[in-house]
Parts: C-alpha cells; sequence; structure tokens
C-alpha cells in the first residue's frame, strides 16, 4: 500500500487463515523519487487532469510490482508460494460525508507482474452501507492483540491518526481521530527544507502554542464520537504559519496528540496500554506528548511487529478475509450498517 504520506509503498508478506493465526514473514518500503512523490500529493490534494491521474496510476502501479517483485525475492518458511495479493493502491481523494472515496492503482498491472491474484476495491462496498470506508485496520489490531489486557488500545499514525479501542470479549471501536504526521511533514518541507522532523530536532526546540491548539480542535470533526473517518486535507484549516519554524512543529505535535485524548474521552473506558505504530512512532516528541496522558505507551516493535510495515501486512489479512467471504468492517470501526466483506479480484479471485 501507499499511505497518506506518499513516501512511498509498503509490503509484507505473512501466513494467516484471515482469523488469529497470523504469521508475520518480513516486509519493506520502497520509497518514490522526489518527482513521484511530488506528483502523488499534488494529486491528492488537487483536481488534475485525468490524463495525468492516469498516468499517475500507471506509474504508482510499476512501483508497487517493483516492491512486490523485490519482496518476492525472499525465501519463506516452506518455501510455499504466495496466493493472493492485497492491493489498497493511494488515496486520492476521501470525503466520508458525501459516501466518496477513491484509491488508484491498477491491480492487472501487479497480477501480470507477479502472477499472483489480487484483491483490491476494499473501501467502497462500505461506504455504500454507510460507512465512513476507514479504518480498515481495526479487526486486523483486534486478531493481533487479541490476548492483551483490556481495555487497550492501538494508535497508527500516518498522514491521519486512526486508534482501535479494544475492550472485554469482543468489544472494539475504531476511527480516525486526527492528523497524524501529514501536517507537521508538511510544515518540514516547506519551512525548514526537510523531508521531515527527522529524530524530532524542530519540535524539541519549539514550545507549543496552546490557544492554536484549542483552536484547531474547536470543529465539529474533533466534537464527533468514533467511529469517523478524515482524509488527511481535512486539517488545513489549522494554522501556525505565524509561529517560528520550531514552535509551528511542537504546536503540530501536540494538535496531533490532543486529538488522540479528545477521541479517548469518548471511549467506555481509557486503555491501559497504548501501542503506537506508523511513521510517527520514530517522533521522540510526540511519543513524550502521549506518555503524558496514557499510563503506558509502547511502540509496536515491541511485540515484534514493523511500525512501519504494519498497514501493509493489514491488508494482505483482509485479502485472505476476502477469499473466505468474512467480514473487513463492522458498524464499530466504520460505522456501516452491517458487517461486510469487501475488495474484488483479478485472476483465479
Amino acid at each position: 500500500m501507499s499511505g497518506t504520506s506518499g513516501d512511498g509503498v509498503d509490503a509484507a508478506i505473512l501466513d494467516t487463515d484471515g482469523e488469529n493465526e497470523i504469521q508475520l514473514l518480513g516486509g519493506l518500503t520502497l520509497p518514490y523519487s522526489d518527482d513521484l512523490r511530488w506528483r502523488v500529493l499534488e494529486a491528492s490534494q488537487h483536481d488534475v487532469p485525468i490524463i495525468e491521474l492516469l498516468r499517475l496510476e500507471k506509474e504508482l502501479s510499476r512501483h508497487h510490482a517493483e516492491a512486490l517483485l523485490e519482496l518476492l525475492k525472499r525465501p519463506v518458511p516452506g518455501d510455499r508460494p504466495v496466493e493472493v495479493i492485497g492491493f489498497h493502491g493511494h488515496t486520492i481523494r476521501h470525503v466520508p460525508t458525501e459516501g466518496l472515496t477513491l484509491q488508484i492503482g491498477n491491480p492487472w498491472m501487479l497480477h501480470e507482474a507477479t502472477g499472483v491474484p489480487v484483491i483490491t476495491d476494499f473501501r467502497r462496498h462500505d461506504m455504500v452501507l454507510g460507512g465512513h470506508g476507514a479504518p480498515l485496520a481495526a479487526m486486523f489490531h483486534q486478531a493481533i492483540f487479541a490476548n492483551d489486557a483490556k481495555p487497550t488500545m492501538v494508535l497508527n499514525l500516518g498522514g491521519v491518526a486512526n486508534v482501535t479501542w479494544l475492550g472485554d470479549g469482543q468489544a472494539i471501536i475504531a476511527g480516525d481521530c486526527g492528523p497524524g504526521c501529514g501536517l507537521l511533514d508538511e510544515w518540514a518541507q516547506e519551512m525548514a527544507n526537510l523531508p521531515h522532523d527527522r529524530d524530532g530536532h524542530l519540535a524539541a526546540s519549539g514550545n507549543v502554542n496552546w490557544p492554536i491548539v484549542e483552536a484547531a480542535l474547536d470543529t465539529e470533526f474533533f466534537r464527533s464520537p468514533l467511529p469517523k473517518s478524515a482524509d488527511r486535507y481535512d486539517f488545513d484549516h489549522v494554522d501556525v504559519s505565524g509561529l517560528s519554524v520550531e514552535d509551528g512543529a511542537a504546536t503540530l505535535c501536540a494538535v496531533t496528540v490532543q486529538a488522540v485524548v479528545r477521541a479517548t474521552g469518548g471511549l467506555p473506558a481509557i486503555p491501559s496500554k497504548l501501542w503506537v505504530s506508523g511513521g510517527g512512532v520514530h517522533h521522540p516528541v510526540i511519543m513524550e506528548m502521549l506518555r503524558q496522558h496514557f499510563q503506558v505507551v509502547e511502540n509496536v516493535s515491541q511485540r515484534g511487529l514493523s511500525p512501519d510495515t504494519l498497514e501493509a501486512e493489514c491488508f494482505a489479512w483482509l485479502a485472505a478475509r476476502r477469499l473466505l467471504g468474512r467480514p473487513i468492517a463492522i458498524p464499530e470501526t466504520t460505522g456501516c450498517r452491517r458487517a461486510a466483506c469487501g475488495g474484488s479480484g483479478t485472476g483465479a479471485c
């Protein structure tokens, strides 16, 4: 998959029964060139000509195929063949209030490059059923953390932040909660000519402007309960342009964390532990701010999981569930009217 940060393709391989048996077998990230990344982000934010979008889709698909071929060179236990590929693609538009979403990527290019059936188009059935189409990682999180003490919560910090709350029994609540690292990445790129706030150097040298944080969170989205979903660019109203580079970075970190805290406040119980994945797990300031609000905050790597490829592993798991005809979302995770399967296939699917 290609996440909303638009920095490259994440690919992963796993052995699973589509339920709780999940063996992670490794993954990789194939970065985009600067030019491709700029075109991905441009198309994600602005209306580009259809011909340019088609050319971008072709190049993105080729990049995904290269990542898959590189991954498939690696040996797996028993030298077993890969049975199916889950292909999320890249989200160009996501407007859950109108039931609209668009992920680009040609699954037939992946199928022809690998000879393996491909499952794609995971989100649109959920949206037809009144769901937000995202986040789709919640049931995967439930399977991975099935044996953890409850309540516990998983936070994914990509371009957008989303949480999965897991309670006793099969209790689950999920949703997007606010900006992840998307705003911070843009700030570092525009103001410091950096791809991102590497090692948190900018934010660590700044001070949080709390009035700006409060103003940023004073919208209907942040007042709405989970489940809910958002596009990366739904948070462009957050304005730190009057601050120094360092203070702006620190303030954007605080917006991200306070959005998580607000979402948690509406849950049935405060989680005993917060597991963090995604690019934001590598940002020390964000992680320290989270520790000020949650009793235990851990990188998912402490569980032998990869914070960088966990979402790719999720879509491999969802592809297996599609083959089995099992739900990939339920009302508590996306707001859909009923539990439903999702995805369509190429090849033998």
